[in-house]
């Protein structure tokens, strides 16, 4: 099954030979768009697997081809980059808390420890079934606090909408010591992996 100029039937808008990032996520699309590529942003209407009890590594290769594969199949000759991030301590996974005391459970917990961020990141181009997959890691350590520091951060950052109920990249100083790895990993999109994987299907120029 070749690639043709009329495969971009769909749903939406989408500029041929285009990428679309299968994500609302506005630190994805900061950190795509800081690589200088032009892209779309059409969120995958898909349920992802969050079971606190999942492998984290698998789950999160999982949601990502889930949602790759859900917006390639509407725009076949797109290349469409899904990706998915999770916090995993204790042999748990922590994704987006339901409410503020839920966050506030999460954050006490990874107070004073060292936590692993998973990301798995998937393209997808339909029209020849194009298929490029991978997984990265970092560590974070938190300091330690307690509530009156949780109160701070709250009222700096949204939890809600972050795995584990943070973001590394506003208020840091009040909750993170350090980390280990991609810090755009941590963020929800490794751009170096991000970068190797768009230069190899011709996206990108060599990096």
């Amino acid at each position: 099954m070749g690639c043709r100029r009329g495969d971009f039937a769909g749903e939406g808008t989408v500029s041929e030979a285009r990428l679309v990032l299968a994500s609302a996520s506005p630190r994805r699309q900061q950190l795509l768009a800081g690589m200088g590529l032009a892209f779309d942003v059409v969120p995958a209407e898909v349920t992802e697997h969050e079971a606190p009890d999942a492998d984290p590594r698998a789950m999160v290769a999982h949601n990502a081809a889930l949602k790759a594969d859900w917006v390639a199949a509407r725009h076949p000759a797109a290349f469409v980059l899904g990706a998915d991030t999770t916090v995993f301590i204790d042999q748990t996974v922590l994704n987006k808390p339901r409410d503020l005391a839920d966050a506030r459970a999460m954050l006490k917990r990874l107070a004073g420890r060292t936590h692993t961020v998973f990301t798995g990141l998937a393209l997808r181009r339909a029209c020849d079934r194009l298929q490029f997959d991978e997984g990265v890691t970092s560590e974070v350590t938190f300091k330690n606090f307690g509530d009156a520091v949780i109160d701070a951060y709250f009222g700096l950052v949204n939890p809600l909408d972050k795995a584990g109920a943070y973001g590394i990249q506003e208020g840091r100083e009040l909750i993170i010591a350090g980390w280990q790895g991609s810090f755009t990993n941590i963020m929800g999109l490794p751009v170096e992996e991000t970068k190797q994987i768009l230069t190899q299907v011709g996206l990108l120029g060599s990096i």
